[in-house]
């Protein structure tokens, strides 16, 4: 399967999902994400409250300390993958790299991350981290994700690519990166993979999707690039 989209052919009007809708849809995938380790904070507090679990006083201590360091790092990464990209503030790859391995650390997938220590600006930054993170959301069962930039004169190429034992994209991420409402299914799933394309579309680039069986590839370009999205 292979998706790819032309943006630049769509007004303001033409866009399936309003603003008010876009930040309620947003605020409830974060909302789900947070709600996880907050939930484990209070599990440990609990634990260290109980005078009979006082010999899991070191386990509570463990989880609280594990699940704020998750809060933290989704702090992180949500102030850049869902902030405002109309700022001048600019980020370095490693700084990049740190966001996404902070929520991705510890996973089932590995992450290779292979871009310089060069300078993006918010927008591109925010495509960056975000097609980062669905490229080792892509890999459920383990496996590899590697996610490359190059420039070629001034375009800018952002690729992610996954292979792994049932790599794949849930329908509803295929709808959000095809730019298009959800009519059924999880808006959670739908909601980030949407987002992605809505950003590659603010910044005057597109996005292509390629998948078969055990690969996916993602890759965001500035207008002009022609090449399609291939597997690294």
């Amino acid at each position: 399967m292979t998706v790819s989209d032309d943006p630049a052919s769509l007004s303001a009007a033409d866009l399936p999902v309003d603003g008010a809708e876009l930040a309620a849809f947003i605020a409830a995938k974060l909302c789900h994400d947070f709600i996880s380790p907050a939930g484990a904070v209070m599990s440990g507090l609990d634990l260290l409250d109980d005078p009979g679990a006082q010999d899991m006083r070191d386990d509570a201590l463990g989880l609280i300390r594990q699940s704020a360091a998750k809060m933290v790092a989704l702090v992180h990464f949500a102030r850049v993958a869902f902030g405002a990209a109309t700022s001048s503030e600019q980020f370095s790859g490693a700084e990049l790299h740190g966001l996404v391995a902070g929520l991705t650390d510890g996973g089932r997938a590995t992450l290779d991350w292979r871009v310089g220590d060069e300078t993006f600006s918010k927008i591109q930054a925010r495509t960056l981290i975000n097609l980062a993170y669905l490229t080792v959301s892509a890999l459920p069962m383990g496996g590899a994700a590697v996610v490359t930039v190059r420039r070629e004169g001034d375009q800018l190429f952002l690729v992610g690519s996954a292979e792994g034992a049932r790599a794949r994209l849930k329908p509803e991420a295929v709808v959000g990166l095809k730019g298009e409402r959800l009519t059924e299914g999880l808006a959670g799933q739908w909601i980030q993979p949407y987002w992605l394309w809505l950003t590659a579309r603010e910044a005057g680039g597109r996005l292509d999707l390629a998948a078969e069986d055990g690969r996916v590839a993602l890759m965001a370009r500035l207008p002009g690039a022609s090449e399609q999205p291939a597997f690294v």
